[in-house]
């Protein structure tokens, strides 16, 4: 009998012959690789390494030095202890958010789960208790089909998958889209957007939440500050993306 590895190899080589991977981006076409971004790609892509704000891993503009507060999180409270993220949102790769999230594509997971490990991201985060995907609200989940910050959570962390639980945290309001708001608008319009179903769950847990974009983290604080009412001992946050600006 064949072994089974040889057998997986021949059916992953007829499926490129047959279906040539191309470029996540630019949509050239690739070698068999396992990761679907060519080197050019690659290297458009800013990814959040060290030297960052240690608690919510604003990438610093300079590349020198170490790791520190910014000046943000000096004078701003977040309930969360510490955010990372992939990469830094941008132009050039906006279309891995956009066609996961909008386009329903899930092509790219793979690719982004592999870019993960290989740059270490989130490697300084707390081994977690839970895994929480920022929920959507039910009506937004019936027009989309699916949670992006689900799959990303199952993609991110294979090894983990048992503690994924997207019913702890649940959306009740359908708010407004967040992106044309001010800082007071967004925490307002958050205002008793997500409610913690089961408090025994959070109480005296390590919680990881996971998000596709950090903006300016409103929507991550509001649902850190909830589960810390409930008792979590400690909150913890990973994107896709984060944005610098």
């Amino acid at each position: 009998m064949l072994n089974k590895q040889i057998i997986a190899n021949f059916a992953s080589s007829i499926k490129d012959l047959c279906f040539p991977p191309a470029c996540l981006l630019c949509k050239k076409p690739l070698n068999r690789s396992s990761v679907f971004l060519c080197s050019a790609c690659i290297g458009g892509i800013s990814f959040c390494l060290p030297p960052y704000c240690s608690k919510c891993g604003l990438v610093f503009v300079s590349r020198n030095g170490e790791s520190h507060l910014c000046s943000l999180c000096r004078r701003e409270e977040y309930f969360f202890h510490k955010a990372r993220a992939l990469f830094v949102y941008s132009r050039h790769c906006s279309p891995l958010i956009h066609d996961l999230k909008y386009g329903g594509s899930t092509t790219g997971l793979k690719t982004l789960a592999r870019l993960k490990a290989q740059k270490g991201a989130g490697l300084d985060l707390s081994p977690p208790s839970l895994i929480l995907p920022v929920p959507l609200h039910p009506k937004r989940l019936r027009q989309r089909g699916f949670n992006q910050a689900m799959l990303l959570a199952k993609a991110f962390f294979p090894e983990e998958k048992n503690k994924v639980d997207p019913f702890i945290l649940r959306r009740v309001k359908d708010t407004r889209p967040q992106t044309s708001l001010s800082g007071r608008e967004r925490r307002q319009n958050l205002r008793g957007a997500f409610k913690v179903v089961k408090k025994e769950k959070v109480a005296g847990r390590s919680i990881l939440l996971v998000d596709d974009v950090f903006t300016t983290g409103t929507t991550l604080n509001e649902c850190a500050r909830l589960l810390a009412a409930a008792g979590a001992k400690r909150v913890e946050v990973f994107t896709l993306a984060r944005v610098r600006d």
